[in-house]
């Protein structure tokens, strides 16, 4: 009876001893070097040029193989600025990776989560100047849906400072398996409250919108190009300001194509319908009643961890054409264990 007693105390041991072995401290470093020149006929306050670097240095304590926290920083320094950074960013959530389920909260990276979102929605400019999302993320995904939900604080309410919080779901159905279609959907809404000391004729403002679109994958279903998607739909702005007026909305066409073949890649962007009032976050050409855009992109070198991509952005609204050039590096060492305890 003893020994067993022993062999029951030694199993659970050794059982325990192997729990204990998942857990693992490991670090990632990541660099983003940006060069981004804009000369915008239609938006002259908004033609700059926007360039820096952002390097992020994180360490993950892995409870398991779905549990971990994770702590850093991510710094930005823009090209002849003083003093050297403009700001460091605190890196510091919980995610939870399970079969069917994914889960952040805290201060966690926007690149891979909400970095995807469509530029009539969400400017681009956010990856170089906000590049986490503040607050929580929760993501369902089989085989035939994907659904993503979150929260993103932008600005805490003090006796002066507004309060600002963004919210959204996207996602993406594939209806068959052996098919090449599919839907996707986009949707954010902005709830910017007054400060503490409210101001004279100061009003909460919310804004929003929503693109969905139905397309159609061709990647493996022609041998001339690597990757090639068409997608058409419909995108959708809502605006308000309350006490003031109701809900302002504007809709029209929206058409997105993908071609790409070895480092070379044509995105095509076009909306046509009703001039919108602008989201706050999204892409001001969305403004007009026609926009078109065009990239053509270069990946220019590619190594482990470390990419160069050139793009060439054509903008085009009625009577204006723009231009756009943008180099970035990005270079991500992966996560590596340091140990295991």
């Amino acid at each position: 009876m003893i020994k067993k007693l022993y062999l029951i105390l030694l199993f659970v041991l050794i059982s325990s001893a192997k729990l204990v072995a998942q857990t693992t401290l490991d670090v990632d470093f990541t660099g983003l070097g940006f060069l981004d020149n804009r000369e915008y006929k239609d938006f002259v306050a908004r033609s700059r040029t926007y360039s820096g670097t952002r390097t992020a240095l994180s360490f993950g304590l892995n409870i398991d193989s779905m549990n971990r926290f994770v702590v850093g920083t991510n710094a930005i320094h823009e090209f002849g600025a003083q003093p050297y950074f403009l700001n460091a960013n605190p890196i510091a959530y919980y995610n939870f990776k399970g079969k069917s389920w994914n889960f952040f909260g805290g201060e966690f990276p926007r690149d891979g989560t909400v970095s995807q979102y469509p530029r009539a929605l969400l400017n681009d400019t956010m990856m170089y100047y906000r590049p986490n999302v503040e607050g929580l993320l929760a993501q369902y995904h089989s085989p035939h849906l994907m659904e993503t939900g979150w929260i993103d604080w932008m600005s805490r309410q003090t006796n002066t400072q507004r309060e600002e919080f963004l919210f959204g779901s996207y996602g993406k159905w594939i209806p068959c398996l052996n098919a090449p279609l599919y839907i996707t959907h986009y949707a954010v809404l902005l709830h910017d409250a007054g400060a503490a000391i409210l101001l004279p004729d100061d009003h909460i403002v919310e804004n929003g919108g929503a693109q969905v679109l139905m397309g159609i994958d061709l990647s493996r279903r022609q041998k001339l190009l690597d990757s090639l998607t068409i997608g058409a739909g419909t995108l959708v702005t809502l605006d308000r300001e309350r006490g003031l007026n109701g809900w302002q909305s504007s809709s029209g066409f929206m058409l997105d194509i993908y071609a790409g073949f070895g480092h070379f890649a044509v995105h095509d962007e076009f909306y046509d319908g009703q001039p919108g009032k602008g989201l706050t976050y999204a892409d001001a050409f969305y403004t007009k009643r026609f926009y078109n855009r065009l990239d053509l992109m270069w990946n220019a070198f590619n190594a482990k961890g470390l990419t160069g991509k050139f793009v060439l952005s054509i903008h085009r609204t009625p009577g204006y054409t723009s231009n756009q050039e943008v180099f970035r590096v990005t270079y991500d060492l992966g996560r590596r264990k340091l140990a295991s305890f």
